[in-house]
């Protein structure tokens, strides 16, 4: 595994009762990259970014970060590592404010998950660094606000924040800009490049404008394997690609 590869896959295979959803991956993701998962609908996207977490076990195949093999590690463990995925400590508690959500995320790197009941001023020395999560990424004016009340491009924003908090080497977002208005794309697009700065990201993202503004990389799976890899101008014009879309209905 080379010295700049932060996540590879080897052979990684799943199936289901017969049906296969990712067959023989091989994936390397080069430290401190934004690297683009795509493809059309039923490609293995979601199944291949279960497996990286193991929320999903793998049939066949190995799983490497940071040089380690993690195959068959836990999600809670791999997290512990510096590889997360967003939705895994995203605002789990809605009736909570945005500055209590993120002060929650930044208690479980310390891991302390629930210092709800401690005294005030245990709670309230984490407020400085939350509020800089909170400015971050553009919610200071929400920070008393619950999770629920939250617009939906906004709570996809907290997501990013309490991600950020338990500082990953790795961010992992799947789909990070699906059903959102052209403005909460813009952006989200914009904090995704802002916490890539001092670390890598793997992202599975339909919207190809996105992809082609973010990505230094870019695979692209069709039927749960690799068709093509490289960056937006090399993978748009492959032929495979293109009628791999418009064979799926895209564009």
């Amino acid at each position: 595994m080379a010295d700049d590869t932060i996540l590879e896959t080897r052979g990684l295979t799943k199936e289901f009762k017969g049906f296969v959803a990712v067959r023989n991956v091989n994936l390397a993701v080069r430290r401190g990259t934004i690297h683009a998962l795509i493809g059309p609908n039923g490609a293995g996207k979601t199944t291949c970014f279960n497996l990286l977490t193991h929320f999903l076990s793998p049939t066949a195949g190995q799983i490497l970060f940071n040089g380690r093999d993690i195959t068959g590690s836990r999600p809670a463990s791999i997290a512990r590592m510096g590889l997360v995925r967003s939705f895994q400590i995203s605002a789990v508690f809605p009736h909570l404010t945005v500055l209590e959500n993120v002060r929650i995320a930044l208690q479980r790197k310390r891991g302390h998950s629930f210092d709800f009941w401690r005294a005030q001023d245990v709670l309230t020395a984490l407020d400085p660094q939350a509020r800089a999560l909170i400015e971050a990424v553009g919610l200071t004016e929400f920070a008393g606000t619950p999770a629920i009340e939250l617009p939906y491009g906004r709570k996809r924003a907290l997501e990013i924040a309490t991600t950020l908090a338990l500082d990953p080497e790795m961010m992992l977002l799947d789909e990070p800009t699906a059903g959102m208005a052209h403005e909460d794309v813009e952006r989200i697009s914009a904090l995704i490049k802002h916490a890539a700065q001092n670390r890598t990201v793997l992202m599975v993202e339909h919207n190809l404008s996105v992809v082609s503004k973010l990505s230094d990389h870019i695979t692209v799976l069709a039927r749960g394997e690799i068709l093509a890899q490289g960056d937006y101008a090399t993978v748009s014009k492959n032929p495979d690609v293109v009628q791999a879309y418009l064979g799926a209905g895209h564009a």
